[in-house]
């Protein structure tokens, strides 16, 4: 039984699309986007509601445009992270796959040793009663 490397298979298995995926779903899942979005959102929203009349572009309090555009946002990214998300699942039962094989290897090396163990200890016991 072969031990592989699962990242290098992960890696080779997809296409470059399905890695795109993947490294969305990564970066949107880290507290660096949900804290850019807050930024933008707060941003956006405080500058509508609060600067001269003649410099908003996107009047309180409907904000139609940013609504607009967060759904964009939103519509675009749904079925990304749904992709990514179970591509990565993908991945972890290559992982899980690869840890089993390993475990089932160890555990027949180990039962192999514990009989040559239990021989040395035979042949031991008998020379002691020689």
């Amino acid at each position: 039984m072969e031990i592989k490397n699962s990242n290098h298979i992960y890696k080779n298995e997809f296409k470059p699309s399905e890695q795109f995926a993947i490294w969305i779903t990564d970066r949107i899942g880290a507290i660096g986007f949900f804290l850019i979005i807050l930024a933008w959102t707060l941003i956006w929203l405080g500058w509508n509601m609060f600067e001269p009349a003649q410099l908003r572009f996107d009047p309180y309090p409907a904000f139609v445009l940013w609504l607009f555009i967060s759904n964009m946002i939103q519509i675009f990214l749904m079925p990304l992270l749904m992709v990514g998300l179970n591509l990565q699942a993908k991945r972890a039962e290559i992982r899980a796959e690869n840890d089993y094989n390993i475990n089932i290897k160890t555990e027949k090396e180990i039962a192999l040793l514990m009989k040559e163990m239990a021989d040395m200890k035979k042949m031991l016991a008998e020379q002691r009663s020689k």
